[in-house]
């Protein structure tokens, strides 16, 4: 599925309509550039989650712990050298557990879990505030439905 937000706050409120929609378990791969918006879009999913403390960008501690209405784990993994990092580091075990895992930058560690939501940002040529953003939702297919509904403000294919 493409969506398109057209300012940060729009990219964020796309991000807490779909957190709204997060259980346990759930992992959030985000794709795209540097200054893509993955790290607004982090944020908004844990709006939908109930957290509104203050979200630094975990770059250099990689991963950054909030509780909401569920556990919810913002990792940043652009700094990794080596995917193995990721699993010497203990990470893993935060994905697919008890909360909700939102990894920017998941080819660093070689991630593919499932089920999963794979998202990809990138900037839309007519605005340098708008997104493109790419959903999809693999081994998802019993909530499809919902998770899609939340966002069809944004839809853009039919």
């Amino acid at each position: 599925m493409l969506y398109r937000t057209d300012s940060p706050e729009a990219t964020t409120e796309f991000g807490r309509a779909l957190g709204g929609r997060l259980q346990p378990g759930d992992v959030i791969l985000l794709g795209g550039g540097l200054g893509a918006g993955k790290s607004v879009l982090a944020r908004g999913l844990a709006r939908g989650l109930g957290i509104t403390q203050a979200m630094p960008s975990p770059t250099f501690t990689l991963m950054q712990p909030y509780q909401g209405r569920i556990p919810f784990y913002h990792f940043d993994l652009y700094r990794l050298d080596d995917p193995d990092q990721f699993y010497e580091a203990g990470l893993d075990e935060f994905v697919g557990g008890d909360g909700a895992a939102v990894v920017e930058w998941p080819g660093c560690a070689d991630l593919s879990p499932e089920p999963r939501m794979d998202i990809t940002l990138s900037r839309c040529e007519d605005s340098d505030d708008a997104r493109l953003i790419s959903l999809e939702l693999v081994g998802l297919d019993g909530r499809r439905a919902g998770i899609l509904e939340s966002l069809s403000q944004w839809r853009l294919d039919p």
